[in-house]
This record gives C-alpha cells, sequence and structure tokens, in this order.
C-alpha cells in the first residue's frame, strides 16, 4: 500500500520544540463546526490533517480565541507539534459529530487522519459506525477488544473490521489502566484482519492514576526526551 504520510507525529516523536516554541510560530484559531466549538490550526501548505480526539469525557474548554483551558491530555499538549510537522489539525471540544469534522478538514486538506486517544478512541469508533469515513485512524492507549479490560471498546462497537480504514496503534508496553491493557493489542489486530499495524512505546514514567495523563497510559515523559520516532502508515 502506497504511504501516505511522512513522519505522522504523535506525543512521544514530538520533542526539540517546546509548545511555547511553536506558539509563536503558528496561530490558532476557534472555529464552529456543526455548532461544536474546535480549535484549528493551519499552515500555509498543510501536507494532510489531523483530528485529534481527547480523552476522559471528551470536554477540553475551547474558547473563542483559538484556546483549550483543559490541557492535560497528551494529544491537546502536543497539537502545536503536528502543525509544525505539516499537518492542519482540528481539536474538537465535547459533543462533535465525527462525520462533519471529517468533511470539514477533507475541505482543507486530504488525507484526513482521526487520531483518539484512551476514551477518544472510544469515540472514534462510535463515530466510523455512524458513517464518519477518515482516511486513516490512529488508536492511542486504545480501548480496543475484550481483553484490554472494558467491553465499550472498538472491536465491539464496529463489530466488523471492514469499516475500519488503515489504522496504526500506539499502545505502552506498561500501560496499567484497566480499561486499556497492552492484552487487548493483539486481539484487535487479529481482528482487524491485516488493517492495522502497531507501534509499542517504552519508558517514561507514572504518578498517581494510572490511567490518567501522568502515567504509561497518557505517554509520560515521552514527549520530553531527546529522541524521535517515525511513524508511517504504508
Amino acid at each position: 500500500m502506497k504511504c501516505l504520510f511522512k513522519n505522522i507525529a504523535l506525543a512521544a516523536m514530538f520533542l526539540t520544540l517546546s509548545i511555547a516554541q511553536s506558539n509563536s510560530q503558528t496561530q490558532s484559531t476557534t472555529v464552529s463546526v456543526g455548532g461544536v466549538n474546535a480549535v484549528l490550526i493551519k499552515p500555509s501548505k498543510p501536507i494532510g490533517s489531523l483530528i485529534l480526539l481527547a480523552g476522559g469525557d471528551g470536554r477540553i474548554g475551547v474558547d473563542g480565541n483559538g484556546a483549550i483551558k483543559i490541557q492535560g491530555n497528551q494529544l491537546v499538549w502536543t497539537r502545536m507539534n503536528y502543525a509544525q510537522k505539516g499537518f492542519a489539525v482540528l481539536v474538537p471540544d465535547y459533543g462533535y459529530n465525527l462525520s462533519e469534522l471529517v468533511e470539514y478538514m477533507r475541505g482543507i486538506q486530504k488525507p484526513v487522519t482521526v487520531v483518539g486517544t484512551s476514551r477518544g478512541t472510544q469515540r472514534a469508533a462510535r463515530g466510523i459506525y455512524k458513517g464518519a469515513k477518515p482516511d486513516r485512524l490512529v488508536l492511542t492507549s486504545g480501548f480496543l477488544s475484550n481483553a484490554s479490560g472494558d467491553t465499550e471498546n472498538v472491536v465491539n462497537i464496529l463489530e466488523n473490521p471492514n469499516l475500519l480504514p488503515p489504522t496504526l496503534v500506539v499502545h505502552h508496553r506498561s500501560d496499567h489502566c484497566k480499561h486499556t491493557l497492552p492484552s487487548g493489542v493483539q486481539d484487535f489486530v487479529s481482528w482487524s484482519k491485516g488493517k492495522s499495524k502497531i507501534v509499542w512505546l517504552d519508558g517514561g514514567g507514572e504518578v498517581g492514576n494510572p490511567c490518567e495523563a501522568q502515567s504509561y497510559h497518557g505517554f509520560k515523559g515521552l514527549d520530553q526526551k531527546n529522541s524521535r520516532f517515525g511513524f508511517r502508515i504504508c
């Protein structure tokens, strides 16, 4: 399959530029898509589009000036780095219709990749089940299969692997969250019938709740190290 992405940037690979440095070079604006506020970060010549779906309850507090009040989620706090890699980035607040988000970003630049983390992977699956058609899907720290520890998972939501676009799974080998255990990854990959690939992460650290951002589940520490991972969906 032809490679469509150059260095898809996920939390663990952004390391040489700080968020403050990125803010000085890339402007964020607030847009409304289907009546839901979302932050849009748009380089002058984007190479593709990313839609970042936060975990937890999905409420991130997008205001009218391109700012986000709740930034604990790993996809949210690294959003500027994706734009630095050349992607147009959309970060929606809670209540979105995924199909509308995908079509909005398709109007900016194809291909469109949906990136969901933790409970955001559930919302990505529900959106795809209801008809959203992203070109690619990235699932980080995902609710993937029954072996992940929760029956509300991507396999059970979608039911049919034919609904999956080409998918990249990014998971920490030491994820201790009871809903996203590493043992669920291989079951998901087997179910996907060749539509998914895995990138395993190691290292970092954990403080407090293993299902929150300051943990292996949230890739704590991996976006601050001076190393890089080049993720490609081919």
